[in-house]
């Protein structure tokens, strides 16, 4: 089996491709999923508690 240059430089564009498009998916199912609100509300939350104090050095 001999494969050159681009025949890999084909397969890694499109699959890579894919794969981007799924990992995307996934990022943006992982963030709207219902069970994850309380989670993602407690830590915009959690940042802000934290701000309202003089930074000290």
């Amino acid at each position: 089996m001999d494969i050159d240059h681009n025949a890999v430089v084909a397969f890694s564009k499109s699959w890579g491709l894919f794969y981007l498009i799924a990992l995307a998916l996934g990022v943006l199912v992982y963030t709207f999923w219902p069970s994850n609100k309380k989670r993602f509300d407690r830590a915009k939350k959690s940042i802000l508690d934290r701000d309202d104090k003089p930074w000290r050095k």
